[in-house]
């Protein structure tokens, strides 16, 4: 099976090097799976053939989801080459675990599914090589080499809030993955999903909103404000 493996997965130069591309290779579908507009075929059925052999319906797969993984990726750490090897880390999996794949459920679902395991080991290794090398994790923001100020500033936001809402956040807005979807990914009840998310969403728009003039001017004057003097006790000088 490993031989129906695109030559492109092993061939990092295909990859975007972007700093970040925040836009699905195609749209989803509301009644269930992408379905590409140059086939018409949904992507469980393309999985379904891969399993049986077909290296035609891997290379469809991959060319659909090529780009969203390494997006996943690229949001998530810190050097761009780590995003490409996780990314063809991801589809080879894939590959290694076609002969045993069911359509349980959305084959996207299955593959991001893969791709979390993928990042949690990948994180596990590397706070073992900093643990054991006492090195501290003095690596760039993703993609802050390539980004605008203002993309630096909603990151950094991003990266305020806590784990699990970021996580959900990231999922619903950049991978665009339905409410039901995440939830069977990070195994949380639909209705916390929902939850997290609001209060994620309402974090961010509360870091992302510059202080206003009125506050900066009350800051000032409470800085600029003299010390009160004490006030004389009677019977003593002033």
């Amino acid at each position: 099976m490993q031989d129906a493996l695109p030559a492109l997965v092993l061939n990092s130069e295909v990859l975007p090097r972007h700093a970040m591309d925040e836009t699905p290779s195609s749209q989803p579908n509301p009644q269930g799976s992408p379905v590409s507009s140059d086939t018409g075929v949904s992507d469980e059925r393309l999985m379904l053939a891969f399993s049986q052999g077909s290296s035609e319906a891997f290379t469809e797969l991959f060319s659909r989801y090529k780009q969203p993984i390494y997006g996943f990726f690229r949001r998530r750490v810190a050097e761009p080459a780590h995003a490409e090897e996780l990314t063809q880390e991801t589809f080879l999996a894939l590959l290694r675990a076609a002969a045993r794949y069911q359509p349980r459920a959305l084959f996207r679902t299955y593959l991001y599914a893969i791709g979390f395991k993928i990042l949690r080991a990948h994180r596990r290794k590397a706070a073992f090589r900093a643990a054991f090398f006492g090195q501290t994790n003095s690596a760039p923001d993703p993609s802050r080499k390539d980004a605008t100020e203002s993309g630096l500033w909603v990151r950094s936001a991003v990266e305020k809030l806590d784990p699990i809402g970021r996580e959900i956040l990231l999922l619903r807005e950049f991978e665009q993955l339905s409410y039901a979807e995440i939830a069977d990914l990070l195994r949380l009840p639909l209705n916390t999903v929902s939850s997290r998310l609001f209060r994620a969403r309402t974090a961010l728009r509360n870091l992302l909103e510059p202080p206003s003039s009125s506050s900066k001017k009350d800051a000032t004057q409470i800085v600029q404000e003299p010390a009160p003097q004490p006030i004389a006790q009677k019977g003593e000088r002033a």
